[in-house]
């Protein structure tokens, strides 16, 4: 499981109090496992070559680091992803259920908020996730990011109406989801394509990610009709031989894991709205699945 929630404090060592905020400030501004941690090294390499005496405030220094750590490394994919072969999904991640108390924060490490977040610029980005996710104030974002707080305060506001506006339509609760994940489960391991197009939704579309690494449909599918004999189809290929899906919560809520034996080869996420699968999430490039490795 990774750390997405901040802890109590109790730690020595301001850092390692701190790496959950880190870590969940990074993956959720940057969207995947492997850059997320190459942040938290540089940034662990910056705090403890900094002169603690002149740090006031640790807490806020790391953040401040880490936010612009990963706004370099944001701007710099962003035109690395224009190249990208076939759809960008981000990099899954193993979470705990969240408790009922934790759902809003959970939401926001959701895969459909993450492909809503990577719309955003890079400075948006990071506005959005300090004072939607974490609750920092205006007036500390402007510090972190060196920009007026008024400045803040228009972005953050352009960012929040930008993500409300294309925030995927979504209105399942646990029971639903667990009673239609294994539908779903049950369907494509028997093979059953009318009972498959049954829990999609008429205007279903999925977006398959392989980054040209493994075969996947590089352009968005539409319709159950398809998208049930393509995702059949897919399972049915003797390269498929000794594959199975598993229910796991993945960035918060329940999917499916794509297991060969014990080792992780894809995710699958969707979004259900009117008891029907409207959004399908198909992630299996193998640079991307680090998240998703047993003990991690």
């Amino acid at each position: 499981m990774r750390d997405l929630m901040p802890p109590e404090p109790g730690s020595a060592d301001p850092f390692t109090e701190h790496r959950r905020l880190l870590f969940g400030t990074a993956y959720r501004m940057l969207g995947t496992v492997t850059d997320s941690e190459d942040v938290l090294q540089d940034a662990w390499i910056t705090w403890h070559g900094a002169d603690r005496s002149a740090v006031r405030n640790p807490r806020a220094y790391l953040v401040r680091t880490v936010v612009n750590l990963a706004l370099n490394r944001l701007t710099s994919a962003r035109a690395t992803r224009e190249t990208y072969v076939g759809p960008w999904l981000p990099a899954p991640i193993l979470t705990e259920p969240s408790a009922e108390q934790e759902s809003e924060m959970a939401d926001t490490v959701s895969t459909a908020m993450l492909v809503v977040l990577e719309t955003l610029t890079p400075v948006e980005r990071a506005v959005f996730v300090l004072r939607e996710v974490f609750g920092f104030s205006h007036a500390e974002i402007a510090g972190f990011i060196d920009r007026p707080e008024a400045t803040v305060r228009q972005i953050a506001h352009r960012a929040r109406a930008h993500v409300q506006a294309r925030r995927p339509r979504c209105d399942s609760d646990g029971a639903e989801r667990r009673e239609i994940t294994e539908k779903f489960l049950a369907a494509a391991h028997g093979g059953d394509v009318n009972a498959l197009m049954e829990l999609l939704a008429p205007d279903v579309t999925l977006w398959n990610d392989g980054g040209g690494k493994v075969t996947a449909a590089r352009r968005p599918l539409y319709g159950p009709d398809h998208v049930a004999r393509w995702m059949l189809g897919v399972l049915a290929k003797p390269v498929a031989a000794g594959i199975r899906m598993a229910p796991a919560t993945i960035n918060g809520e329940l999917g499916l894991l794509v297991l060969f034996g014990e080792m992780p080869m894809g995710a699958l996420t969707f979004d259900i709205l009117d008891g029907h699968i409207l959004n399908v999430r198909f992630q299996v490039n193998p640079d991307k699945l680090a998240g998703l490795l047993p003990g991690q």
